[in-house]
């Protein structure tokens, strides 16, 4: 839990006082202050910790499976029942095309690379197995990398692990009957790891999130916009009082860590308005009409300003951010649109918010430094079902890179006549973890890591990355 407090008893005549405008406790850090946490890192990463590289990644998770026919492996020379129902369109790849919905993307395919033989092996709504790709510790890989980097950024003291939710971009998301669109239970397990390194939730409900207290206004803190408010409103009156000119340069350090890194980076509204347009997917399609069915209740179109959050929070030393986008079910019975319907409202926005990430971190030079990672819990059943829908499936999977450093511009892998199984390599999540973390992390620094689980030792030590991308 940390404190700051505004209104103490003990107090100077400029309101503040020493001893109480700043209490910073565990913040689920094992029960050090911040303050102490900050100076015993300045100490210990004197040298830096080697084994973490200076860069980051965003998983953009499409819960319920994306029809991967329909997305980027369109088949359309197969049997109409296999092919792609919206049809396609051509890439900026010779010979390369996606799925119809996807034109955005197809423009800048020379600044991705979709895997076309990499499957799940989830045919059901197990979500934890991709996220985990199997590990015996039961940890997913944005709490292995909290647990390997540490659970905040040494400088800039954001967390490490961050789960972006609807939620955390607009206050009080009305979805179907509830205020919120939840996220799936596994989707950021911390599993064996312990509930230090879970993943810190801005929107709420996290255990990290729930052991905060913010003592500017009596009473827990409820939402996004009270955090915001009342930090900056305590760093003015700080900075007026002069009241941090006595304390020692960590304290001062701990203080604009949370009232000014902290508080500005989940503020994605103070982003250049032409910014904040370019990933604008509120009005692709009302969402309120997605919520008709059951298996789209937890969709909203708000993924763009999602993205923009994950990217600023990443520029601000965030190492894994996970951002949720729900309503990926496409059997198309009674709980979703006939024939694939939902298409029309959630492809569309991951093509814009996707387009617009690219070209962002393009046109910041961060290509080299963020890598984005999209894809899903399974793909969709090959033959289309009797309703004009597709069925749970997991031999193949979407899964698209972008940025990282690697080498884009190229699709990996190929699938049979009617997209069922690989016809070259087979990839799972097995080899997308060690992808990942073969970006975020030197092995060879990892493996002189003397307190380190050896599960995760052996799972970055013998871990098979996607060789063509690197």
């Amino acid at each position: 839990m940390f404190t700051l407090s505004d209104k103490a008893a003990n107090h100077t005549c400029q309101g503040f006082s020493r001893r109480e405008f700043l209490r910073v406790g565990a913040l689920g850090l094992g029960g050090l202050t911040l303050p102490n946490l900050l100076a015993a890192r300045s100490a210990a990463s004197a040298s830096g910790n080697k084994a973490v590289n200076d860069k980051s990644v965003i998983v953009l998770f499409c819960q319920g499976g994306p029809p991967h026919i329909e997305c980027f492996d369109p088949k359309m020379d197969a049997p109409s029942e296999f092919r792609a129902m919206f049809g396609e369109v051509k890439t900026k790849l010779p010979g390369v095309t996606f799925g119809s919905h996807f034109s955005k993307v197809a423009g800048m395919a020379d600044k991705l690379a979709v895997v076309r033989s990499y499957g799940s092996k989830n045919a059901d709504h197990s979500y934890g197995s991709v996220m985990t790709a199997g590990n015996p510790l039961k940890a997913t890989m944005s709490s292995i990398y909290a647990r390997v980097a540490g659970t905040n950024h040494p400088d800039t003291g954001m967390p490490n692990n961050v789960l972006v939710l609807p939620e955390a971009v607009q206050d009080k998301v009305k979805i179907g009957t509830s205020f919120e669109t939840g996220a799936l239970p596994t989707l950021t397990q911390h599993g064996q790891l312990g509930a230090t390194y879970g993943a810190f939730n801005p929107a709420g409900g996290s255990t990290i999130k729930q052991n905060m207290e913010l003592r500017i206004e009596p009473g827990r803190l409820t939402d996004r916009r009270s955090l915001l408010t009342g930090l900056d409103r305590i760093r003015r009156g700080a900075e007026e009082s002069g009241s941090l000119d006595a304390v020692d340069k960590y304290q001062q350090q701990a203080f604009e860590i949370i009232t000014r890194g902290v508080g500005d980076a989940f503020d994605w509204t103070k982003e250049d308005p032409k910014t904040i347009a370019r990933y604008d997917t509120t009005k692709l399609f009302d969402a309120k009409d997605a919520q008709r069915w059951y298996d789209m209740s937890r969709s909203t179109n708000l993924l763009g300003h999602q993205l923009l959050m994950a990217r600023r929070l990443c520029e601000a030393g965030c190492g894994f951010v996970t951002v949720s986008d729900c309503g990926w079910d496409f059997h198309s019975n009674s709980n979703s649109p006939k024939n694939l319907g939902g298409m029309h409202w959630l492809a569309p926005q991951v093509d814009h918010a996707v387009a617009a990430f690219i070209e962002d971190i393009h046109a910041r030079g961060l290509q080299d430094k963020i890598l984005l990672v999209v894809t899903g819990e399974m793909g969709r059943s090959p033959r289309i079902n009797k309703d004009g829908g597709r069925d749970h499936y997991g031999e193949l999977t979407s899964l698209v890179f972008a940025g990282g450093g690697l080498k884009m511009g190229q699709v990996i892998g190929q699938s049979d006549r009617n997209a069922s199984k690989p016809t070259t390599e087979p990839y799972t999540p097995e080899n997308l973890a060690a992808t990942i973390f073969n970006v975020l992390f030197d092995p060879a620094e990892l493996r002189l890591q003397t307190n380190m689980p050896r599960e995760i030792l052996q799972m970055v030590e013998n871990g098979r990355p996607i060789a063509e991308l690197f």
